[in-house]
């Protein structure tokens, strides 16, 4: 099984609810970021992608890394996805769908309701957020 490597990024509000999108002709929403390019660091990959994805500016020194992640890839058949993990703490951003994202939502990761999720965000994120903000 092919592995892709990618940057992600769990933007969170004060509150624990975290950004989540859908991709333009896909059916499952997932945190913002996309693949490392080649010779391209995870932070650098990470806010291009930000930008490129939901208009959003954000600097390395925002980025607090969390850990790496890996699940099936929810849109490559026969792929697994390997993440680098960051978390954005934002309080009132300014984020709009850009030329890849047709969706974005804000869900609370102890209710998320019936959104679609890709594996990564479902099995791993989401439940690594939830026990990590009730223990720190």
């Amino acid at each position: 099984m092919k592995v892709i490597k990618i940057a992600a990024a769990l933007i969170a509000r004060r509150n624990g609810d975290v950004l989540l999108v859908r991709k333009n002709g896909t059916e499952v929403f997932m945190q913002p970021g996309g693949k490392i390019e080649p010779g391209e660091m995870p932070e650098a990959a990470l806010i291009r992608e930000l930008y490129e994805e939901i208009g959003l500016r954000v600097e390395q020194d925002a980025l607090q890394p969390i850990g790496e992640f890996q699940a099936i890839a929810a849109n490559e058949p026969h792929h697994r996805v390997h993440a680098d993990l960051f978390l954005i703490t934002i309080d009132d951003p300014k984020i709009s769908a850009g030329s890849e994202i047709e969706e974005i939502a804000w869900v609370s990761p102890a209710a998320p309701g019936d959104l679609p999720m890709a594996p990564l965000t479902a099995d791993h994120i989401l439940p690594f957020w939830q026990k990590w903000r009730t223990t720190a």
